[in-house]
């Protein structure tokens, strides 16, 4: 997994479970726009400012931690657990492919 470290703008593709679409009222993918690497914090904080409605729904309101039935994929690798700040791997900065944010099941 590469990561970026160019500080100039990029545009990050990204990829809501069904029930933020609803909620947010777009399609499968949006793109945001990141100033400097792309990390899940400044992605993140893009989407929540383009989509104020997603608010709370992806990470806590006052820690801005991960809700814990939220997980973030990319390159075919879990980055949940990775740090907030971590560079984001190069093919998502590219755009080539996109932050998944997925609605995690559980149940019995």
């Amino acid at each position: 997994m590469n990561t970026q470290t160019s500080p100039g703008p990029c545009a990050v593709r990204v990829v809501l479970p069904p029930h933020l679409r609803t909620l947010a009222q777009v399609g499968r993918e949006v793109e945001v726009h990141v100033q400097g690497p792309p990390t899940q914090r400044t992605v993140l904080d893009a989407l929540e400012a383009r989509y104020p409605m997603l608010r709370g729904t992806i990470r806590d309101h006052t820690t801005l931690r991960r809700r814990a039935f939220i997980r973030f994929y990319a390159c075919e690798q879990d980055l949940s657990h990775e740090p907030p700040d971590a560079p984001l791997p190069t093919e998502v900065a590219t755009g080539t492919e996109p932050l998944l944010v997925v609605g995690a099941m559980a149940g019995g």
